[in-house]
């Protein structure tokens, strides 16, 4: 342990791991939106950062690997009679501890942000995406030692930095998906939906070719001539074709697969029933009034729905999920914060369909009809969805002023009238039928 103390001290182990740390960080806090939903997310977002992390470990590595040469002392250690693998054990241990120290520090800063308003946390799933992780920062630091001892020159570590930020971008977008997901880190990192995981056999892949990758950085590393080094392509291959054996093929697990228990629905328990997904379970009483005055507005209509869940749809393999007349869907977004994002838009999307479920087959309907009789029924002035809907940032210039001359026109009939108009925009939009003349068209 002391000599562990002195490599700590006087290596490059501990600036490496400070660099990394700042960098990873720096990283996650740039846009903590990315990762605020919960622990998984955070898990996928740290990972995804090694296209910053690995290249500075494999940049460490290779400036520390040449401090023999550096020195002019390679001559020197090498008539001692200690042999060289044993002298070099310090070393390697000072890497690994610090960098994969380095990576748990980075995960540790984003979960004490999200700390209090993360909910689910698949601990099997969590554990396994940090700790390969963990061990890719261990094997880039060690792979970097054996190339510094290599090519001991001055431009081998900014090289190699350079070189580590294109391989690892490259990587996950190698063909067949099933060769990516065995080799690059940062495969199925790029978050779609809430709900997104890693199967534990890819990350089972993938942590097979790490763990080969770096015993070929320590064979460099440590060995004394050419043959010898001629050896360090053995557990690249050996990894290489384990990997590619025990990683699946399916395209449902390796395309961002769905963890089924974060997108399992958690409602109250009292009605009109509000449901968000287990991943967002916290959420849930910021939501319940909002959606539940949103379903009040509703619940003028005959037949409304009669409850509000999150559009827990995620748009790929399978995805979709099925839509139901009782109930509206709406989507649930997380702030910077990990709250609700948005509160004053939810009851407005509750109300825009006008408890019609989205088919996106149907082309019948007409958006400014649909808009004056959803506020009406709000009891409020059309409004624009440019500053108000996240992601919108232009619209149609006639929409809302078209809109707002329906809504004034709702006015200026009876009540019994003006909900008579918009029922019967509800049952065309349901029916998929013309709804643009159905607000000033008299019902009698």
């Amino acid at each position: 342990m002391s000599i562990l103390g002195v490599e700590l001290r006087r290596s490059a182990a501990l600036g490496a791991a400070l660099i990394t740390v700042l960098a990873g960080i720096g990283a996650l806090y740039v846009a903590p939106a990315r990762w605020s939903g919960g622990w998984m997310s955070l898990a996928l977002i740290t990972r995804e950062y090694l296209l910053l992390m690995w290249p500075l470990a494999l940049a460490a590595g290779a400036w520390q690997g040449r401090r023999e040469h550096r020195s002019n002392v390679g001559e020197l250690f090498g008539t001692t009679a200690r042999p060289r693998v044993q002298r070099m054990v310090p070393v390697l241990g000072a890497m690994a501890l610090t960098l994969g120290t380095a990576y748990l520090l980075v995960t540790a800063a984003g979960a004490a942000r999200i700390g209090t308003s993360a909910g689910y946390l698949p601990l099997l799933g969590f554990a396994v995406v940090t700790g390969v992780g963990v061990l890719s920062l261990i094997a880039a630091a060690w792979l970097g030692l054996g190339i510094g001892r290599l090519l001991p020159v001055p431009a081998t570590a900014p090289a190699l930095g350079v070189a580590g930020v294109l391989i690892v971008s490259v990587s996950m977008f190698i063909r067949p998906d099933w060769l990516a997901a065995a080799v690059s880190p940062i495969y199925g990192t790029s978050q779609f939906h809430a709900y997104q995981t890693i199967d534990n056999r890819v990350s089972g892949a993938v942590a097979i070719w790490l763990a080969l990758l770096a015993v070929a950085g320590l064979v460099l590393f440590v060995a004394g001539g050419r043959r010898a080094r001629t050896a360090a392509l053995v557990p690249v291959l050996l990894g290489l074709a384990a990997a590619v054996a025990v990683v699946p093929r399916d395209p449902a697990v390796l395309d961002a697969p769905v963890d089924p228990i974060a997108r399992e629905l958690v409602c109250t328990d009292d009605a009109p029933t509000v449901c968000v997904s287990r991943v967002n379970t916290k959420l849930l009483d910021d939501l319940t009034p909002l959606a539940r005055e949103g379903l009040a507005a509703l619940a003028k209509l005959p037949d409304a729905p009669t409850a509000v869940h999150e559009d827990t749809s995620t748009y790929g393999r399978g995805g979709a999920t099925p839509s139901r007349d009782d109930v509206v869907e709406v989507p649930v977004r997380i702030d910077k914060f990990g709250g609700l994002a948005h509160p004053g838009v939810v009851t407005v999307e509750v109300v825009r369909g006008l408890g019609v479920p989205i088919d996106i087959e149907c082309r019948q309907h007409h958006e400014a009809v649909e808009r004056a009789a959803a506020y009406w029924l709000l009891g409020r002035e059309p409004q624009s969805d440019v500053g108000l809907i996240p992601g919108m940032i232009q619209e149609d210039p006639e929409l809302n002023p078209e809109a707002l001359a329906l809504w004034q026109g709702l006015r200026e009939v009876s009540a019994e009238e003006a909900l008579a108009r918009v029922t019967a925009v509800r049952d065309a939009k349901r029916d998929c039928e013309d709804t643009s003349e159905l607000l000033t068209r008299s019902t009698r």
